[in-house]
């Protein structure tokens, strides 16, 4: 049995277009949804993914401003400009680009951030209002996971589901959605001993480590999903994920593939929430 892939790519586009209509409406209104992005230092991916969500949101019908600034900046100099953003009204969302040169706290940035701007949903209210299950913005890349579930038709309720990673990024705010489903929901990371044991008896693996290989095929339950949400090279400098994608996907019963699975969703669920900001701020003005 070959898994069904679980493709990425085509739901983004979709769901980009649904995000291009909304946009088209709200700039009618005269409220183009605005979105900041601000990079410190120069980290070759960070530059990538920056390039790619300034133009997904040129594409797609958002207003995209984008500071660059060199790895000396100062923190204080970082705070006052994401000040200046949180009060301009062109703007709906600020997205910091991850990680910051040493001498900028990465929580004291995101802090900083309006909640009402927080489109990354890394804010401590909005991390906490996940927790109440009231978020104002759901993390991006959890968020698309589940977009994944639903556009598949995967069953949630009642399914175990067991999140490897548990970053606050991915991890925890992914098992908070999946139990927010109604899943049952275990989460295990590097000191967890026997992963095995809890992947075996899942219907879902949502695998988020950074480390290839991280799940192998005897770790799989026949016909469970496996969503990769890690990015990595192989020796031949290939992407790949964090699952053993070509042994698992002759076990499970849906996978998604790297590239062209979880990444493309994540850029989308920036703009998605991009749009909900936008379409608060004028249900507001």
């Amino acid at each position: 049995m070959t898994a069904k892939l679980i493709d990425g790519t085509a739901l983004s586009k979709t769901l980009r277009a649904d995000v291009a209509t909304r946009a088209a409406a709200l700039t009618a209104r005269g409220h183009q949804p605005g979105l900041a992005v601000v990079l410190v230092g120069d980290n070759p991916a960070s530059e990538v993914y920056v390039r790619n969500k300034v133009k997904a949101c040129e594409d797609n019908g958002l207003f995209s401003s984008y500071d660059r600034y060199p790895a000396t900046m100062t923190e204080a100099d970082l705070l006052a400009r994401i000040d200046a953003l949180n009060r301009d009204p062109k703007i709906h969302g600020i997205l910091v680009q991850l990680p910051l040169p040493k001498h900028i706290d990465s929580h004291k940035v995101i802090e900083a951030i309006a909640p009402e701007k927080d489109v990354d949903g890394f804010h401590v209210a909005n991390a906490g209002a996940l927790m109440t299950g009231k978020p104002l913005f759901r993390p991006c890349t959890p968020y698309g996971v589940m977009k994944m579930f639903e556009a598949y038709g995967i069953e949630l309720k009642g399914a175990n589901a067991v999140v490897i990673g548990r970053s606050n990024i991915v991890g925890k705010p992914m098992a908070l959605l999946l139990l927010e489903a109604n899943a049952t929901v275990t989460i295990c990371h590097s000191k967890t001993r026997n992963i095995a044991a809890f992947t075996r008896d899942a219907d879902v693996v949502v695998v988020a480590t950074g480390l290839r290989n991280t799940l192998t095929a005897d770790m799989v339950k026949p016909g469970a999903t496996v969503i990769d949400v890690g990015m990595n090279r192989d020796e031949n400098g290939k992407l790949c994920g964090d699952v053993d994608f070509a042994n698992v996907k002759e076990v499970a019963g849906h996978i998604t593939p790297v590239p062209g699975g979880v990444g493309p969703m994540t850029i989308t669920m920036l703009l998605v929430n991009t749009i909900e900001a936008a379409e608060r701020a004028a249900s507001n003005a």
